[in-house]
């Protein structure tokens, strides 16, 4: 299969600016970009996507070239539901020097900050050298900008496309960058800088844009969010175990859409697992296969083998197996309910809200349905008290088969 099939194959084609670029994607020997605004200190999953189409471009013979933003971020991309909040430039060094650590040491792309080329350009420079070329009507009718309109945009974000376009023209001249990787929603910034381009330097100029589709829910809304929040690909802010937990939960109608884009399985592998989600879909093989996939990419063997152990430990009841840095990775997955220290099983039940009342925790504790750290207890007057808890003074306090509450006193 040539490149170009393979990338339609795993759905990450969703347009391009000529049909040229197919044949050049074949080819290889392309320099592309591909960028991000250092708007928080890691990457999440949902960015895994755009991150893997260049080290797949990359595989095949093509030099990828990585933009962290330290200039478009204090202007930040126009959002459809209002202007964003600006960082402070010490906030925005922070990020950009996390992230710059991270996509090193994760990808070992080229790294560049536009603002190295946009920090001394003053306003008259500006206007006359690139904002002379872009017609307001154009710049209007961009999405972006359009569902803005109406709720109003500051000339700050609106001048968003002009920075961005500044970037493809920058590349094209310094590194003889063709080609530029966005999201769906960058079309309009993309198309933009391919303008200016060729208004600089003629119009048979042979640049490229090319967008993926966003990798969404089922429900149409963005991928990456967990019960607990975003899933980071920094391990210190979503652990391996989380992040396993949060893929092997993927939906049945997704998880084969997430396993062509976020893995290298090869179609006869995901083709199979197919198979499984509509012939076996209790297994859950896909998930499974798809969580392994990505822990091992991001984060290797030793994180992957810790999250199935934490897994299993859950799926068995053989929590007291695990070490106190295993239990405190598996325990930062749930929400924490804090409570006083040395309270017997019955006050703990009902202050807790896993019971509702004590009549209703004595009728559970009864019928073996609750366990303390693994361990059924059927005495409602059990003490639950820190000096026996697994990890960061926290117990794990087990309802049926599958409710659990991380109790911390």
């Amino acid at each position: 299969m040539k490149l170009f099939d393979e990338l339609k194959w795993r759905g990450l084609i969703n347009d391009m600016t000529s049909p040229e670029l197919e044949a050049k994607l074949n080819e290889g020997g392309l320099t592309f970009y591909i960028g991000t605004d250092p708007t928080g200190e890691s990457l999440h999953i949902g960015h895994l996507s755009s991150l893997l189409m260049a080290k797949r471009l990359k595989e095949h013979g093509h030099h990828p070239i990585m933009l962290v933003g330290g200039a478009t971020g204090f202007i930040g991309d126009p959002k459809a539901t209002g202007e964003r909040s600006m960082l402070t430039k010490e906030r925005l060094q922070h990020n950009y020097d996390c992230l710059r650590k991270q996509i090193d040491a994760i990808f070992g792309f080229e790294m560049v900050n536009n603002l190295d080329w946009t920090k001394d350009i003053t306003v008259i420079d500006f206007l006359r050298d690139y904002g002379k070329h872009f017609n307001i009507n154009y710049m209007i009718n961009k999405d972006t900008v359009k569902r803005r309109l109406d709720s109003g945009i500051s000339y700050t974000e609106f001048s968003y496309m002009i920075l961005q376009a500044l970037d493809f023209l920058h590349l094209y001249e310094t590194h003889n960058c063709t080609l530029q990787l966005g999201g769906q929603d960058q079309w309009g910034n993309i198309t933009s800088g391919l303008e200016l381009i060729r208004k600089k330097h003629g119009a048979d100029v042979e640049c490229y844009g090319l967008t993926m589709p966003l990798i969404t829910k089922a429900d149409g809304t963005k991928f990456g969010k967990s019960e607990s929040g975003t899933v980071w690909l920094d391990r210190n802010m979503t652990s391996p175990y989380a992040m396993y937990q949060f893929l092997v939960n993927s939906e049945d109608e997704k998880v084969i859409d997430y396993l062509k884009r976020l893995t290298f399985l090869d179609k006869e592998t995901i083709d199979d697992l197919e198979a499984k989600v509509k012939s076996e879909p209790h297994k859950r093989e896909a998930q499974k296969a798809l969580a392994r996939e990505v822990v091992l990419f991001l984060h290797g063997d030793a994180e992957l083998n810790k999250a199935l152990k934490i897994t299993d430990a859950f799926f068995k009841g053989n929590i007291l197996e695990l070490s106190e840095d295993e239990a405190a990775d598996a325990f930062n997955n749930f929400e924490k309910i804090e409570l006083p220290d040395a309270l017997s099983l019955l006050e703990l039940m009902v202050q807790a809200k896993i019971a509702s009342s004590k009549r209703e925790a004595r009728e559970w504790i009864a019928q073996g349905s609750i366990q303390v750290n693994g361990i059924k207890v059927q005495d409602g007057e059990f003490i639950v008290t820190k000096a026996n808890a697994l990890a960061d003074s926290c117990t794990l306090i087990k309802r049926g088969k599958r409710n659990y509450y991380v109790i911390k006193q």
